[in-house]
């Protein structure tokens, strides 16, 4: 197994308890970041409720579909999800943990400091620069959706 790993942060001009509602509204993530520059094309929560330890998703990407879960929640201050992908055999290629850290800064703006943890097995390990480097493309597309979805004139 490789371990790659990385931060990123941003400030945020809204209030925290908004920041993380966006964040864990699965089905409303298609609305901010699917189709801007990122690998994500659909993504859908497919368990029943609001967002909880334990609420599962899949993720439609150019890449295929991966299947996750929500394994940490601290409203509003961190949201840590688990996604993998397996081989037709059932085998682990990838894990990864992209989770969100929060901070109030002010009364109408929020830091987030973004960790992603991305685990590649097999021999998928050997592909580990380009798999950092695409990784940290895709989340730093992410985080900067998540930062835009938040100016003037957005929903």
């Amino acid at each position: 197994m490789t371990t790659i790993e990385f931060d990123l942060e941003r400030t945020i001009n809204a209030p925290i308890g908004d920041v993380f509602a966006r964040l864990v509204d699965i089905d409303g993530h298609n609305e901010w970041t699917a189709g801007k520059a990122s690998m994500l094309k659909h993504t859908r929560q497919t368990s029943p409720g609001p967002a909880v330890v334990g609420t599962t998703y899949v993720d439609e990407t150019s890449q295929g579909v991966m299947h996750g879960e929500i394994v940490e929640l601290d409203a509003p201050r961190t949201v840590v999800y688990h996604w993998w992908d397996k081989s037709g055999s059932g085998r682990l290629k990838f894990e990864g943990w992209p989770g969100y850290s929060l901070t109030a800064a002010g009364d109408n703006q929020t830091v987030v400091r973004h960790h992603a943890t991305l685990n590649a097995y097999g021999m998928y390990r050997l592909a580990a620069p380009i798999l950092r480097w695409l990784a940290l493309r895709e989340r730093t597309v992410t985080v900067d959706a998540l930062k835009a979805s938040f100016e003037p004139g957005r929903p």
